[in-house]
């Protein structure tokens, strides 16, 4: 007999919305237990988190909490020594902003630890909340480096100092640690941040002493969060106060921090990158909530520009290594594209706020490109390597300088804000692949697991992205009531096929409706639906005002941008490769290589090109045709695997002559 499920509270993620909320649609509960996700977030869980504590112990993180524990009057002699807090030593770091990398580290655990036991670790997060805890002034205050370098001083630089930034990472660690344990030792503590903030900043009349900002958005979207965690309507009021200041010159009108000009009246994204989308998923958070239509139009409008002008192909964000920020429209350099990978995680937030806020399938397509290919290319495969940025060219020869800026893989960073924030992904992203309405359930993303709502529950496997096919079974369904059943056909999918019961759907005739595949009729438990994706391997163009790529192809297949590395190109460098585009590339699945993935094979060749330099210029009669040269069988691999083996040259895009 079908079954119904009593109602359930909204599933424990990085987003949940209030009843009133004014979105198409809202999170729904996944559970991924097999396949490509699987593979990765077991990673995060057994290697990458558990080294945590460790490196922010080598890192100074934790020993300058515990001099700030130490030297807080408003820590208990029980408190701190508990908390082994120390009383001797200096300040460890180059920034003020270190205390983040230990909420991030606490947020990833706590959505770890809400997926199922896990002793060792809820020991570490237990000891950390307690030392975090001890920390904290009277007042509420909390931050490290002011408290131990700056001697107290407060709120003096608003630009630089991130000391609202790391208030809103405090506040996120809190929300995850609260509604994944059920503990409210680290909600206490935020809240006695949020409210001092509270205290403290406001608009001219109000009669806080503070008229400003932060140098760096994060705490807006955190005090949204807040807000539906607590029902505290000051946090939501204190979050839209901070989003529309942006703008109007507090820190001097610089577009790196968001203040050139106000939000509602940007026409594109502009400054450092991840300040720009945290201001933006807390946008639209706060249309969400309070049913904005401007801040929603604002946020719409500046999607749309940010795709089509200023995404690299591998949904990364940020042309410049100066500032981290964004170019000029269509700027999309290669070997120094930027790239974050702390923007493609902002991307992804922001993205499925709007795809909530909306219902459109867009999001979710920018969503799965950016995970497959700018986010996941930040961690190496055994979890113990990252990189801060995602260039999409290694040249021949390229010389290395180290730091933050590699573009080889690194244990740990001066600024170590990318690590924790992979982790704090990984362990949550269960919460991005699904959501629903009230005519049924949508999956915007796909995975071998459940997907379940209040009413429903559809189980999936599939072996995607390496193949196409994925296979649903309704588990639980209403009894005799109809519902919707509604998949994301991606936009780069040029056919597919669905079976359905006795009905059988291709492109030509499928009911697809901006990028949904929507499946209405009475589900019973049992019920399948077979969907086929065509991955046939493809070639993409650029746009032609991108300059850095004219001429120019990359590879790719499904959801998955590829890349040469020179291991698989012995006997010559892959600068002077050209891409025969006349010739179909073919797929082959290689299990031996890099954890097992499906490769690209295509034809392409060696140019022979002169070493000749570039002065004095020649003509275009002295140069002439270069010869075709020696053909060469091309390999390629999925961009988000480049860099685990030796440290070489690599590339995306491929010139065709």
């Amino acid at each position: 007999m079908p079954r119904t499920r009593a109602a359930r509270p909204a599933p424990a993620g990085p987003v949940r919305l209030t009843p009133v909320a004014r979105t198409a649609l809202r999170p729904a509960t996944v559970a991924i237990d097999g396949g490509f996700w699987h593979d990765r977030r077991t990673t995060n869980a057994r290697v990458s988190l558990p080294q945590g504590p460790d490196l922010l112990e080598s890192a100074g993180n934790l020993h300058n909490l515990r001099l700030a524990a130490a030297a807080s009057s408003g820590a208990s002699a029980e408190a701190a020594a508990s908390s082994g807090a120390v009383a001797e030593g200096e300040f460890r770091g180059a920034y003020p902003f270190v205390d983040t990398d230990v909420y991030k580290w606490l947020e990833a655990a706590s959505w770890q630890l809400g997926q199922g036991e896990d002793s060792a670790l809820a020991a570490d997060v237990e000891r950390i909340v307690a030392l975090v805890a001890a920390a904290q002034q009277p007042d509420g205050y909390l931050n490290t480096w002011f408290q131990l370098v700056k001697g107290g001083e407060r709120y003096q630089d608003l630009r630089w100092g991130h000391e609202l930034y790391c208030a809103g990472h405090l506040i996120q660690a809190a929300v995850a640690h609260h509604r994944a344990t059920g503990r409210a030792e680290l909600l206490d503590v935020a809240t006695r941040f949020a409210d001092h903030v509270d205290s403290v900043f406001g608009p001219p009349g109000s009669g806080r002493p503070i008229d400003g900002i932060d140098g760096h958005p994060e705490v807006e979207t955190a005090l949204v969060e807040l807000y539906r965690e607590t029902g505290e309507r000051r946090y939501l009021d204190l979050a839209g106060y901070f989003v529309d200041r942006h703008g109007h010159g507090l820190l001097g009108g610089a577009a790196y921090c968001q203040d050139r000009v106000p939000l509602r009246e940007a026409t594109n994204v502009e400054g450092h990158a991840v300040r720009q989308l945290y201001l933006l998923a807390a946008a639209a958070d706060l249309a969400a909530e309070t049913g904005d239509a401007e801040l929603r139009a604002a946020g719409e409008r500046l999607w749309l520009a940010m795709t089509t002008t200023k995404t690299h192909l591998t949904g990364g964000l940020g042309a410049h290594h100066d500032k981290e920020d964004f170019g000029d429209p269509y700027e999309l350099p290669n070997e120094r594209a930027y790239c974050e990978t702390c923007a493609a995680i902002a991307s992804v937030q922001w993205s499925w706020r709007l795809a909530l806020l909306t219902g459109e399938a867009r999001y979710s397509d920018l969503i799965e490109r950016t995970l497959f290919n700018g986010f996941l290319a930040g961690v190496s495969l055994d979890g113990e390597r990252w990189l801060y940025v995602n260039p999409l060219q290694v040249r021949d020869g390229h010389t290395d300088t180290g730091g933050d800026q590699s573009a080889r893989r690194t244990r740990w960073f001066r600024c170590a804000c990318c690590p924790p924030n992979v982790m704090r992904l990984l362990a949550g992203l269960t919460h991005y692949l699904a959501s629903s309405d009230e005519q049924g359930l949508q999956i915007h993303q796909f995975v071998t697991g459940t997907y379940e709502t209040d009413r429903v529950r559809v189980r999936a496997e599939t072996d995607y992205p390496w193949h196409g096919t994925i296979e649903l079974t309704v588990e639980e369904s209403p009894a005799d009531a109809p519902w919707t059943l509604s998949l994301r056909i991606p936009q780069w999918c040029r056919d597919f096929r669905v079976r359905c019961g006795t009905e059988t759907y291709d492109r030509s005739d499928a009911p697809v409706d901006q990028g949904w595949l929507r499946l209405t009729r009475t589900w019973q438990p049992g019920d399948r639906v077979h969907l086929e994706l065509g991955l046939e391997p493809r070639l993409t163009a650029a746009d032609p005002r991108v300059d850095a790529v004219r001429g120019c192809v990359a590879i790719e297949r499904g959801p998955l941008v590829y890349c040469l590395e020179q291991a698989d190109h012995p006997g010559g460098g892959l600068d002077d490769i050209v891409l025969d585009p006349s010739r179909p590339p073919a797929v082959k699945h290689r299990p031996d290589l890099l954890g097992g993935v499906t490769t690209v094979v295509a034809a392409g060749h060696r140019r022979h090109i002169p070493d000749r330099g570039w002065w004095p210029y020649p003509t275009a009669d002295e140069t002439g045709p270069e010869p075709d040269g020696e053909p060469v069988e091309l390999t390629a691999i999925p961009y988000h695997v480049w860099a685990n083996r030796e440290d070489d040259s690599m590339r995306v895009w491929l010139p065709t002559s």
